[in-house]
């Protein structure tokens, strides 16, 4: 897990080897997503807006 700067999301982490990302959030919550490319991951740690890349990337999407 690395900590980023956002209003929304506090720590991410990635696996490459399982694809599987795990999202701390602001509010407390921590949510397991699954079969994550790369470079979804590497677009969601690049964002300036990691909340918006994050509803428009990944939210509801990745279920595991």
């Amino acid at each position: 897990m690395i900590a980023v700067r956002s209003d929304a999301i506090t720590a991410v982490g990635y696996d490459p080897s399982t694809k599987r990302m795990r999202i701390c959030f602001q509010q407390g919550h921590t949510y397991d997503f699954c079969n994550v490319p790369l470079d979804v991951y590497n677009g969601l740690i690049a964002a300036v807006s990691k909340g918006s890349y994050y509803n428009q990337h990944i939210r509801d999407r990745y279920q595991c």
